[in-house]
């Protein structure tokens, strides 16, 4: 699936703004994306009538941590949106990027450890990579199918390190 992305180089930030993705939107009676994949990605989740994560237990997959707290666990986009944004989705109409940054369907959204998403921050593959390298396979696969299904663009470094991460599978 790699071979079949488009290389090109990023385009401009400009104009750029997380607002543009509307994110977190409600999935289920009262439940928001965020919640969703709380409760998805932990185990013995236990919700409040609001939808709230009270109580459960989450690894992030990124380090291998595990945590007891859901305020310690961020939701990380796989593919960022601001590299979304300069890959392509500054094209998109607001419902596209919308649907891109709730997306439970592909592998877009992780329950991570805090720190380590904001390590990330924006990042591409060629950029940052997961302090697990035993995650290398899954992370640089699911980067591709998220980057394949949205018809976004990749660059040469970024293939580069996504073929190299791709190896260890």
């Amino acid at each position: 699936m790699l071979q079949s992305l488009t290389v090109a180089p990023l385009g401009p930030g400009g104009g750029y703004d997380r607002d543009l993705f509307p994110h977190w939107i409600t999935q289920s009676g009262d439940c928001n994306t965020r919640e969703v994949v709380l409760k998805r990605d932990g185990t013995n989740v236990t919700q409040n009538a609001e939808c709230q994560a009270v109580s459960g237990h989450w690894k992030s997959p990124y380090d291998g941590k595990t945590w007891n707290d859901a305020d310690d666990i961020q939701i990380d986009h796989m593919v960022p949106l601001a590299n979304a944004w300069r890959s392509g989705a500054s094209e998109w109409t607001t419902d596209e990027r919308e649907a891109f940054a709730n997306d439970l369907v592909r592998p877009q959204l992780w329950a991570v450890t805090g720190t380590v998403n904001n390590d990330k921050s924006d990042s591409s593959p060629d950029e940052w990579k997961p302090p697990l390298s035993s995650f290398y396979c899954e992370y640089a696969s699911s980067w591709v199918a998220v980057k394949d299904n949205y018809n976004l663009t990749i660059t040469s470094a970024e293939k580069t390190a996504l073929s190299d991460m791709l190896d260890s599978c």
